[in-house]
């Protein structure tokens, strides 16, 4: 018996199967049909493929970066237009017969790490991606928060209370001004640098350097720790998460894990916050392991 969850991206549909533990058992991989029907049909081949090799699948889960609505609808998904608006999830149960559930990449991520990654056994966790965007998720006693709007957890398009001095607030991919996301991702470590150095480089190349002892990266770095630790104080003083995990590419600063939480202690209401601030087990893995686990719960 196999749990399969898949990662639906812009270019690559990718699977995976899962025992009842959770240890991964199968993999797939293939393009991304660029239409409802193909995409349909992609994703019952992989299912049967994964299920002729591994034994019988009994749930399915996918992870799609957008906005999913309570019921499994696909309400937004920008980058995959021609899923938008259609009844993916009713259609791949009646292709398939077996119980579907979809959920936004972000709490996918976030459920894989609360049920066998880095949060492990923690009861409420707050997951967090830094990367090209700033996405986070909410799983309670090993269930995803969706919301009334299924948006519980975006918390990458609140505004920032202070800008610690990363210069005149961006626009964010979501149109509004001064969002965390804007200031939080891989583009506004870089621009941060830029700014004060004049060397155009990528935020990967902003952590080597720091990493490598340079004062003006350490620098950056630092002024984007202090940036997160506003963003993540807002989160624990609201939700006050047992843990608070981190993916992305930016969460490999490993700076960060023992100086944010240094650096939100004033900013919380608690003067001792007891939160816990972790890099993801499982790292780049997690949201697709997480939908596996989300077909489980679902």
């Amino acid at each position: 018996m196999i749990r399969v969850g898949f990662d639906i991206g812009g270019s690559k549909l990718a699977a995976i199967a899962l025992d009842r533990q959770g240890t991964e058992i199968g993999r797939d991989r293939c393009a991304v049909p660029h239409d409802y029907g193909g995409t349909v049909d992609a994703l019952v081949a992989m299912i049967e493929g994964l299920a002729r090799a591994h034994g019988p699948a009994i749930s399915v889960g996918i992870g799609i970066p957008g906005m999913i609505g309570a019921a499994g609808e696909l309400v937004r998904v920008v980058n995959l237009p021609w899923l938008e608006g259609q009844p993916l999830r009713a259609d791949l149960h009646r292709a398939i017969g077996l119980p579907v559930a979809i959920a936004n990449d972000a709490n996918c991520f976030t459920l894989s790490e609360a049920t066998d990654g880095a949060a492990a056994g923690a009861r409420v966790v707050f997951g967090v991606i830094l990367g090209t965007g700033v996405g986070g998720g909410i799983v309670v006693d090993g269930r995803v928060i969706a919301g009334a709007n299924a948006i519980a957890g975006e918390w990458g398009h609140n505004p920032l209370p202070v800008t610690a001095g990363a210069g005149p607030p961006q626009t964010c991919g979501c149109g509004r001004s001064g969002c965390i996301e804007s200031w939080l991702n891989g583009a506004a470590l870089a621009r941060d640098f830029q700014a004060t150095t004049g060397r155009d480089v990528d935020a990967a190349e902003v952590a080597r350097l720091a990493q490598g002892g340079d004062p003006d990266a350490q620098t950056a770095i630092g002024r984007y720790e202090q940036r997160l630790a506003l963003a993540l104080a807002g989160i624990i003083n609201i939700l006050d998460p047992d843990v608070i995990v981190l993916g992305g590419g930016l969460a490999s600063i490993a700076s960060i894990y023992a100086r944010v939480p240094v650096l939100w202690r004033g900013l919380c209401v608690p003067a001792e916050p007891k939160n816990r601030l972790l890099r993801a087990r499982f790292g780049p893995e997690s949201g697709l392991r997480g939908a596996a686990w989300l077909g489980a719960a679902g």
